[in-house]
């Protein structure tokens, strides 16, 4: 695959509600038959990579191309994923705004449920920035 770069430009405002619906319920459909199919690090190997992230936005409707793009679709998949993590073994924590500040409880959280060390999640989530 051919690759190249991208110019993401900064846009503000929100993703309208009926959008945000259907972009959390197709994504979630996405994501699923992606961990089904191919296993959780499938997943995440293409979230991971941006030319797929964006077309990924693209496919759930989210088609302006600009940063906003990641809050949106992680949203979304959030919204999503989240209500199946136990089944699907991914979580998704953190968020835009005032989610963001929720980031270390969602970590202690998720440690609680899977035996992880939640003080260390915290720790190198909060470490790297």
């Amino acid at each position: 695959m051919k690759r190249g770069h991208a110019d993401l430009p900064l846009h503000y405002g929100t993703v309208p509600p009926w959008l945000a619906q259907r972009m959390s319920l197709l994504g979630g459909a996405i994501a699923e038959s992606i961990i089904i199919e191919y296993g959780r690090s499938a997943l995440l190997q293409r979230l991971s990579d941006p030319f797929w992230f964006q077309s990924l936005g693209c496919v759930l409707g989210m088609d302006w191309h600009s940063s906003g793009i990641t809050t949106s679709v992680m949203n979304a998949l959030k919204k999503s994923i989240n209500k199946k993590s136990e089944e699907l073994g991914v979580y998704i924590c953190g968020g835009r705004g005032k989610s963001s500040r929720q980031t270390p409880s969602e970590l202690l959280e998720v440690a609680s449920k899977t035996g992880l060390n939640g003080d260390k999640l915290v720790y190198k989530n909060y470490r790297q920035r």
